[in-house]
């Protein structure tokens, strides 16, 4: 349809080749065909097989647009606006690649969603294998750790090692950046140490990852509601840690680089620590038997209760929702669904904070046996998929361009030397 739009003036007809459209549009000719299969350009193919051609009005249209989206502005008061074709969040739903994400996670694997989020190919049963020489350099490297070393301590050690061994890793081609995506993620699961004795590094990942966080044997439910978890925290639009991970993918540091800053960012408590919070204090309800004096402390303190409320979802967080409904069905669960539901009504009185995701990790951490940090664990893990995603995003856009300018509010020369 868009093949028969009127021209602009000047361009009655006119269509551009590849060549030609990659130029006005500043990117590589493998990108012009991105825009194609996102159903950002139309092409046509000319008689004679000379090739696709592409309509000068549209991408034009496009370039203009392009300029205007990377320039950093944005109509909410000039926070840095970044396009991007992975997550869209409206109103109290999220959706990846337009498809409901909640849905996706509930009938597919994490490692289903994360290849069709990758090439938008569906592969049924699909898992993720870790070479044994990355395996062996990621493992010697988080075994060198203190014993307090925390999850992401180990698992951006794990990725700088899983690095090392890798030749290719400057190839930032496509088809290199996804099989370094396929064998990072098991690579990682593999390089932390197991809890169980008889774990097994085969399987669907939340199979294995199951086994680095809890020494209890896992029940069909829980692998569910691991799995499930691990799907829905893929992404999350440009959080903190994504927008660092483009901002690396920008100046063309490969993907383990690009990773690695992502997990810098991770470990903050505002971010992927948030589920640690939240198991601490499940564990506290749980122990002086009603949420009242817990939250009256948390408050008291002036912090916020930590697992409620989300600055992107006015009511509750979809991602919470589809993980208390499975846990519900969790054998062993109900004390921590039962103290989890008394926090929420016990602060209602006082503000209308709804259930974020952080406290369903920590239902299912807590009810599980896991230690603290197991949810930021999985958090991160889940996440690097995400990352993958967003880092094979940017390669496809002008290089350097997450370069916002410093606004100086400092003295104003020319001041005298110190001395």
């Amino acid at each position: 349809m868009r093949d028969r739009e009127a021209a602009a003036p000047g361009h009655e007809g006119r269509r551009l080749s590849t060549k030609e459209t990659a130029e006005l549009l500043g990117v590589k000719p493998e990108t012009v065909y991105a825009y194609v299969s996102r159903g950002q350009l139309s092409s046509r193919r000319e008689p004679g097989g000379r090739g696709s051609t592409f309509d000068a009005k549209e991408v034009e249209a496009l370039a203009r647009r392009n300029r205007r989206e990377s320039g950093g502005s944005s109509s909410t008061g000039g926070e840095l606006s970044v396009r991007t074709g992975i997550t869209l969040i409206d109103k109290d739903r999220y959706y990846f690649r337009g498809v409901d994400a909640t849905e996706l996670a509930a009938r597919y694997s994490y490692e289903e969603i994360t290849e069709w989020l990758w090439t938008g190919e569906l592969r049924p049963g699909v898992t993720f294998t870790a070479p044994e020489a990355s395996v062996a350099v990621a493992r010697r490297a988080v075994d060198a750790l203190p014993e307090h070393s925390g999850p992401t301590d180990r698992l951006r050690v794990a990725t700088i090692a899983a690095a090392t061994a890798d030749p290719l890793r400057f190839d930032l081609s496509e088809d290199a950046v996804l099989g370094t995506g396929r064998t990072l993620i098991p690579t990682l699961v593999a390089a932390l140490p197991p809890m169980r004795h008889d774990h097994r590094d085969e399987g669907p990942l939340a199979h294995r990852l199951w086994a680095r966080l809890t020494g209890r044997t896992p029940d069909d439910a829980s692998l569910r509601v691991l799995d499930t978890a691990l799907g829905l925290l893929v992404d999350h639009d440009l959080a903190a840690s994504t927008l660092a991970v483009r901002v690396a993918a920008s100046a063309r540091a490969h993907a383990y680089a690009a990773v690695s800053a992502g997990l810098g960012v991770l470990e903050g408590p505002l971010h992927g620590a948030a589920s640690g919070l939240a198991h601490r204090l499940l564990l506290d309800v749980l122990d002086r038997g009603t949420a009242a004096p817990v939250v009256a402390d948390e408050l008291r303190a002036g912090r916020r209760v930590p697992g409620l409320g989300h600055r992107i979802y006015p009511g509750e967080d979809p991602r919470a929702r589809a993980l208390f409904a499975l846990l519900e069905e969790v054998p062993g669960a109900a004390p921590a669904l039962a103290a989890a539901h008394d926090i929420v009504t016990t602060t209602a009185r006082h503000t209308h904070l709804h259930a974020n995701v952080d406290l369903a990790l920590a239902v299912l951490t807590v009810s599980s046996g896991m230690q603290a940090s197991a949810g930021e664990t999985v958090f991160a893990i889940a996440r690097t998929a995400g990352w993958i995603a967003h880092t094979l995003e940017e390669y496809e856009e002008h290089p350097l361009r997450m370069r916002p300018s410093g606004r100086y509010v400092g003295a104003r020369p020319p001041q005298p030397l110190p001395g």
